[in-house]
C-alpha cells in the first residue's frame, strides 16, 4: 500500500540525509511492514506544500496503544522516546 503523509520541513531533511531513520505519527491509520510511505513536505507557517517528497519503505510498525510495560504513572512522569537503530 502507498501512504502519503505530510512531514514538516526540520524532518523532511533529516529523513532525506539519512540521520532520522523513523516516524512517530498518530496510529490514525493502517501502515505495516512492505508499505510505502510517500513524505510530502508541509510548510506550517504557510499551510502549503513545498513541492518536494520523498519514498520511503515501512520495515517495521510498532504500536503502543495497548502496552502494558508500564504503569500510567511512570508514563505520565516520562512520557515514551523513540530510538532510531542502526549500523556504525
Amino acid at each position: 500500500m502507498r501512504i502519503e503523509k505530510k512531514i514538516w520541513p526540520q524532518y523532511f531533511d533529516k529523513v532525506a540525509s539519512g540521520e532520522k531513520n523513523f516516524e512517530i505519527r498518530l496510529a490514525d491509520f493502517e501502515c505495516k511492514a512492505g508499505d510505502v510511505l510517500i513524505l510530502k513536505e508541509w510548510d506550517p507557517k504557510t499551510k502549503t506544500y513545498t513541492g518536494r517528497s520523498m519514498e520511503k519503505y515501512v520495515k517495521y510498525v510498532a504500536k503502543t496503544k495497548g502496552m502494558s510495560f508500564y504503569t500510567p504513572a511512570e508514563i505520565e512522569k516520562h512520557g515514551f522516546q523513540v530510538i532510531g537503530l542502526g549500523d556504525q
